[in-house]
């Protein structure tokens, strides 16, 4: 039975770290003869290959950098264990990455992807970091690491079925992604198609003349208990709150009870990334908005607090947040816009609940869905691992094993 020999990287490959030309700034151009700035955001969009880069460096930066070719490899030292990526460009990268210059072609260079990538490397890259108390790349790790060395049309032999293999599960994760993404637009189309509605028996009317649009409470948040919790907009995620994490704040008793959350009560991001996201509150325990959320509070009995919460989730309301924000130097949505938002509720509570209950089921579906193509798609890239590690443990090849 051959085992496969065992080559250290630096017996194969000039490895060096990238430089960053300071500050930056100074030398970011957007003229026609800069040089290609390659960063973590361009090799995420690209994939396998860096075809191109977002920004470009003055050619005086490259003496501050280090400047890459057309088939170099390149690994992320500021993440732990970097994925390779192949330059399918030149340029110059930062001192965030690593460099892998081929000395000779003994090695294929989409072999070298797939090994670079493979849980066969992963574990050296583990064991030689282990004790280290920052657990990234370096130019001494990567030098260290040994990989299969095999004749070359082997090595394509193998590159052959991986890419096969690789190319049907990218198409299982396309199908997967493509469903759940129709999924969510079923959901999204029935919610705008309701909200759409100008039947008999609907009410056209202002946010502003079914409820009281405010301001949250200014103060400062505490973590010892000394007055009731203070909901912030950091403290809604993925549509929940967890209370036990929510600081508190001190308030006179006139003004707990003017800014008090109620049942019933949305409360709104207004600045930032996440504004315009609501939260509908349920039971909530003693507890006041910050004053960058809005509180809306219903004073029109015909309405519903789920049916209205369900309205900020449509587009036409994204549509107007988006609007709104516009011109704003903190990208903000204030309660004047919010309460001049155009609102159609069917008269009738019954037929309300009805289309609650119907979005709540489809949601359940959805969410069933998300779940199952979700666990797919983590299977799916636990088969990739699997075959890599079946690849590199030589059962692709005539030859059967590695050598220790």
């Amino acid at each position: 039975m051959n085992s496969w020999p065992l080559v250290r990287l630096d017996s194969l490959y000039d490895i060096a770290r990238g430089g960053s030309p300071r500050p930056i700034k100074d030398f970011i151009t957007e003229k026609a003869d800069g040089i290609n700035w390659v960063k973590i955001s361009d090799a995420t969009a690209s994939g396998k290959y860096i075809f191109e880069t977002n920004q470009k460096i003055i050619p005086e930066g490259i003496k501050h950098s280090r400047y890459v070719k057309k088939g170099d490899f390149i690994l992320s030292n500021s993440m732990s264990f970097g994925r390779p990526y192949i330059m399918a460009t030149s340029g110059c990268i930062h001192d965030g990455w690593l460099v892998l210059s081929p000395k000779d072609e003994q090695v294929n260079q989409d072999f070298l992807y797939y090994i670079l990538g493979s849980p066969f490397v992963f574990q050296q890259f583990d064991s030689l970091a282990a004790g280290s108390t920052v657990r990234n790349l370096n130019i001494d790790l990567v030098s260290g690491v040994k990989i299969p060395l095999l004749p070359l049309e082997e090595q394509k032999r193998i590159v052959a079925i991986l890419d096969q293999a690789f190319a049907d599960i990218d198409q299982a994760r396309a199908t997967a992604e493509t469903n759940l993404k129709n999924a969510r637009e079923l959901f999204d189309s029935y919610l705008d198609k309701v909200f759409s509605q100008r039947d008999d028996g609907w009410v056209i009317s202002k946010i502003g003349e079914v409820a009281k649009v405010s301001y949250g409470y200014t103060e400062k948040a505490v973590h010892e208990k000394v007055g009731p919790h203070f909901l912030r907009i950091t403290d809604i995620q993925d549509g929940y709150v967890d209370w036990t994490k929510v600081p508190y704040c001190t308030i006179s008793e006139t003004d707990y009870k003017k800014y008090k959350l109620m049942t019933g009560d949305i409360v709104f991001a207004r600045t930032g990334a996440t504004t315009g996201k609501s939260y509908l509150l349920d039971n909530p325990p003693e507890s006041v908005a910050a004053s960058y959320l809005i509180r809306l509070r219903l004073t029109c009995k015909d309405i519903l607090p789920e049916y209205i919460s369900l309205f900020f989730q449509t587009t036409s309301y994204w549509d107007n947040v988006k609007t709104g924000m516009t011109g704003s130097a903190q990208g903000g949505f204030n309660a004047s816009k919010l309460s001049d938002l155009i609102l159609a509720y069917p008269r009738n509570i019954e037929r309300q609940i009805e289309i609650c209950n119907e979005l709540a089921s489809l949601e359940s579906h959805i969410q069933m869905l998300k779940a199952i193509y979700t666990k797919k798609l983590s299977l799916l890239n636990d088969l990739k691992k699997s075959i890599l590690q079946t690849a590199f443990a030589g059962e692709l090849t005539k030859s059967k094993g590695i050598a220790a």
